[in-house]
């Protein structure tokens, strides 16, 4: 069964979302700062981080900022109590894979977390696909993808992101449809959650960013045979 960190400041929350994840039969380990956390992390396998905005000694995003820098592709779901767009932009930029706002329901977080694992651990049954287009080669097998035969470090959500347009190559997709594969479920995001997947999966992309095609008034497509 999946293993999940659950990072939060406040003993009660933790509490919480523990008590629902256990009832669900995932194995919890528990941090109460950044800092704790990224002890956690140094020691652990854990498949997926339920991790706090607002908290002492080191926030949320400064985590996940370290958790990317030292090349920790864990995916991330964050809490936040606020609903402002710069919250959910700035965790989602800097490499969350979702994002809850505070107060939530516990089985919607249960489904969340569900969600995430769905598309990012490994099934004894899937021996993979492998792409090639140009210097971009993509191993779903491995969760590798390289560029010029330089590998790309990707969240786990980038990569969904970008396998599903693979997959779908030369088909414009729009954003709900995009919303709804790659987050697994009926995700109430906004457009601006897959443009911002989107622009940061383009800068990891490198040379091969025109790959990824801005379909007007539509969403992307995946078409590297038009790319300039």
């Amino acid at each position: 069964m999946a293993k999940i960190l659950i990072v939060d400041d406040e003993p009660r929350i933790r509490d919480l979302i523990r008590e629902h994840l256990q009832h669900a039969g995932f194995t919890c380990l528990e941090a109460g700062d950044g800092t704790a956390a990224l002890a956690v992390l140094a020691g652990e396998s854990v498949d997926l981080v339920i991790l706090d905005i607002m908290m002492p000694f080191m926030d949320g995003m400064t985590c996940l900022r370290e958790m990317r820098a030292r090349k920790i592709m864990t995916p991330v779901i964050m809490l936040t109590a606020r609903s402002e767009e710069y919250d959910k932009l700035a965790g989602l930029e800097g490499g969350a894979d979702d994002y809850v706002v505070k107060p939530f329901s516990p089985r919607e977080l249960v489904a969340r977390v569900r969600a995430v694992l769905s598309r990012t651990m490994p099934k004894a049954e899937d021996t993979g696909s492998a792409y090639s287009f140009g210097d971009l080669s993509i191993d779903t097998a491995s969760h590798t993808v390289k560029v010029a035969g330089q590998e790309c470090s990707l969240t786990p959500k980038e990569f969904d992101l970008l396998v599903f347009l693979v997959s779908n190559k030369g088909i414009a997709l729009s954003r709900e449809k995009i919303l709804q594969k790659v987050w697994n479920y009926d995700y109430y995001g906004e457009d601006r959650t897959v443009d911002t997947h989107i622009k940061m999966l383009r800068s990891h992309l490198g040379k091969c960013r025109s790959y990824i095609v801005t379909v007007w008034g539509i969403g992307y497509k995946f078409d590297p045979d038009t790319a300039i």
